[in-house]
């Protein structure tokens, strides 16, 4: 049975791991629109479908949450231009959309972006 396999390692510690979703999250939030694998954009679409969620939430507490989680630069961005613009949506702000492999090593490439 499969239990306790929520999330995926990417071969990497704990930290790494929580710094690579950090990264990407910060990423996507400044440009909207990034190229990554397919498994890590998997991995980062709920992160940032909850981080869009809690910026609409407009309180001292999300705020503060928000710049734990992405960053000081990324939090302004998604409290002020990024969660307004989904105020009257109740979810699905990122679409994934899968490209061709990669020519080095075949891994599956796609892009996430907002919808």
């Amino acid at each position: 049975m499969a239990f306790h396999r929520a999330h995926r390692k990417f071969g990497r510690e704990k930290n790494q791991r929580v710094a690579l979703m950090k990264s990407l999250a910060y990423a996507l939030t400044l440009e909207e629109k990034i190229k990554t694998t397919e498994a890590k954009a998997k991995e980062l679409r709920p992160m940032i479908e909850k981080l869009i969620t809690l910026g609409k939430k407009e309180t001292p507490a999300s705020r503060r949450l928000l710049e734990a989680r992405v960053g000081k630069i990324a939090a302004r961005k998604i409290a002020s231009t990024l969660s307004p613009r989904y105020k009257g949506r109740a979810g699905g702000y990122t679409r994934i959309t899968k490209l061709v492999r990669r020519a080095s090593d075949g891994a599956p490439q796609a892009v996430i972006e907002f919808v």
